[in-house]
């Protein structure tokens, strides 16, 4: 049972103004796995109080100075991987394998590489007479998701802390205690008073605080649209920045060649990684309609080998995070049954042998036509969607037919046409054949959001740029 009611400001752990106490559910028992206290506006007051404070100082600090922290917070959390894995499977279902693997490797990730960006970017910048400044944006709000938590803490608080940023972060409420390890992480490490502060709560009690502080000069959020578009009205009368990484409906196109089995079944596998809860999944499968049936035949053949189960055993995905998720997630499934699509695999229900705990059938529909309800809604669960296309022009324009433009993954053998297709779609990033990298930007088109995070950019993302002409 873990117990985090206390909230890590200006350096301390410290009670909050009102107490208010939450259970925190383990999604694979349905049973409370600890509590934390939910903040409110008194508690965003101090943070904000104590950040403003400390970004006098910190944003004049040396380049070495934020070295030396930032090493010295790489080696504190090496000492909490295993425990920040074993948070992770707890709050939010992760397979012990995922929550040892990509979830604990992706934020000492962002931080090795933020450390080697740092040690030569550019805070100065002549062009002809004029010196280009880039200096920190100031005091930044963060709230960050459940379904990654680790890589949205990362992404965020690391190139902020590297560029001269404090910082107040809340967590998502569903899967806290990561967040809270990685705070005792930053005192470990000694990270000055105020330069990074954490408040837990909801999105009305802290997040609202936050989102329309007039003290807080940037806000930073990763979730669904719904709420994006929320935070972006609340912050509008403060003109402050706000960036934005929200929904997705991801296209996956697969090519027509001879690796084309071979493609459905590994994008069937990526679409049920973390129990389809990332918001780049390629949930959309575009394939040739005259392959609908051999893709068909592969995608059920790679559904039925994940398997649901215990986070803490050998299955392959774990279950979804919420009652709510599991209840929406159904509601899609049997939207799909009642339109008409073809059930290739799963369905609606709980895997055999799994009542208890939010597990969904991973689940494939074929015959999907993009007017449909799971073509155009964010599902977050392992539910797979198979669209044909006539051609490649057919294929584009369907990936582009979306209100959304997080991503998009492409899959053959023939690179020279994956790459004329990647640049024909609107999305932030184009996945060729899996392809990965910590460096590219990470953000979206459209109603998938604004500004971009990882690497470089991410750097970009939280500094202002300062104009002194007639310098030289």
């Amino acid at each position: 049972m873990r117990d985090f009611q206390q909230f890590y400001i200006d350096g301390q752990w410290v009670d909050p103004v009102t107490p208010n106490t939450q259970a925190v559910e383990n999604p694979a028992t349905e049973e409370t796995i600890g509590h934390i206290s939910f903040g409110t506006a008194a508690d965003v007051e101090r943070a904000v109080a104590a950040a403003r404070r400390a970004f006098e100082s910190w944003s004049v600090s040396s380049r070495e100075a934020r070295l030396d922290l930032m090493r010295a917070i790489a080696s504190e959390y090496d000492k909490r991987r295993e425990d920040l894995a074993l948070a992770i499977s707890d709050e939010m279902g992760a397979p012990m394998s995922l929550a040892n693997g990509a979830h604990t490797a992706l934020m000492a990730g962002h931080l090795q590489t933020a450390i080697e960006i740092l040690e030569s970017f550019e805070f100065e910048r002549r062009d002809g007479p004029t010196l280009h400044i880039y200096e920190p944006i100031g005091v930044v709000g963060m709230i960050t998701p459940w379904n990654w938590p680790l890589n949205q803490i990362a992404c965020k608080v690391f190139p902020a802390l590297a560029t001269g940023n404090t910082m107040i972060l809340k967590p998502s409420e569903i899967a806290p205690f990561n967040a809270c390890i990685f705070a005792e992480i930053m005192d470990a490490a000694g990270v000055p008073a105020g330069v990074f502060n954490l408040i837990n709560g909801d999105g009305m009690g802290v997040g609202t605080a936050i989102s329309g502080h007039d003290e807080i000069d940037m806000v930073s959020f990763t979730g669904s649209t719904r709420a994006g578009i929320a935070i972006a009205a609340n912050a509008a009368p403060t003109v402050k920045r706000v960036a934005q990484e929200l929904g997705g409906k991801s296209p996956n196109i697969i090519l027509d060649d001879s690796a084309f089995a071979q493609s459905v079944a590994r994008g069937t596998t990526a679409m049920m990684g973390n129990s389809g809860q990332t918001c780049t999944a390629p949930s959309r499968m575009l394939v040739p309609h005259a392959r609908m049936e051999e893709a068909k035949v592969a995608a059920k053949e790679a559904a039925e080998k994940v398997i649901p189960g215990d986070p803490k055993g050998n299955a392959t995905i774990g279950p979804v995070v919420s009652r709510a998720q599991f209840e929406k997630i159904q509601g899609l499934i049997e939207a799909g049954i009642n339109e008409g699509a073809t059930l290739v695999a799963g369905g609606a229900g709980k895997p055999e042998g799994l009542e208890t705990g939010h597990f969904v059938r991973p689940t494939v529909f074929a015959d999907v036509t993009n007017d449909m309800e799971i073509a155009r809604e964010e599902i977050f669960g392992p539910v797979l969607a198979i669209l044909g296309y006539e051609d490649y022009d057919d294929a584009v324009r369907i990936s582009n037919d979306t209100e959304y433009g997080l991503a998009s993954h492409i899959m053959g053998e023939d690179l020279d046409t994956a790459r004329a297709l990647a640049r024909r779609i609107r999305a932030g990033r184009v996945a060729i054949n899996g392809g990965y990298d910590m460096n590219a930007a990470f953000g979206g088109y459209k109603k998938s959001g604004n500004g971009r995070e990882w690497g470089r950019f991410g750097f970009d993302e939280f500094l202002e740029i300062k104009a002194v002409m007639g310098y030289e």
